[in-house]
């Protein structure tokens, strides 16, 4: 099949399946003028990489592992490469450290705004705004 049909079948757009060839996620066949081809396992490859990226894993560390990820008649299962765990203990980690620092943020940020309500309570502006 071409890269149109590919797409469809997939959902993603021919500028991905394009991106995923030029990160080496997907190697399509040439046939003789040029044109990429595509057989079905390749629909499947798609799904993987998609579920994949859509767990927060980046294209270097997709095409290291990709050959982890297995399609099946219940979906795709993992099957836990060597190093693979350590990447996504890592990720996991990043993940709760960006949330701590978000949650730090969000505090911050209801203090700022205890603090204006409570300094416009004192000016007894009705509705918090000087004039």
């Amino acid at each position: 099949m071409l890269i149109g049909r590919l797409a469809e079948r997939t959902g993603v757009s021919t500028r991905a399946l394009r991106h995923y060839e030029d990160r080496g996620l997907l190697v399509p066949a040439r046939d003789t003028n040029g044109y990429r081809t595509y057989s079905d396992p390749d629909v499947a490859t798609v799904a993987r990489i998609r579920t994949m990226i859509a767990a927060g894993l980046g294209t270097e560390t997709i095409r290291r592992y990709l050959d982890c990820v297995r399609s099946g008649d219940h979906g795709l299962s993992l099957q836990m490469c060597p190093a693979l765990r350590a990447e996504l203990d890592a990720l996991a980690e990043r993940i709760d450290s960006q949330q701590a620092e978000l949650h730090r943020t969000r505090e911050r940020l209801s203090a700022l705004v205890s603090a204006a309500d409570q300094q416009h309570v004192g000016d007894g502006s009705a509705d918090g705004a000087r004039r």
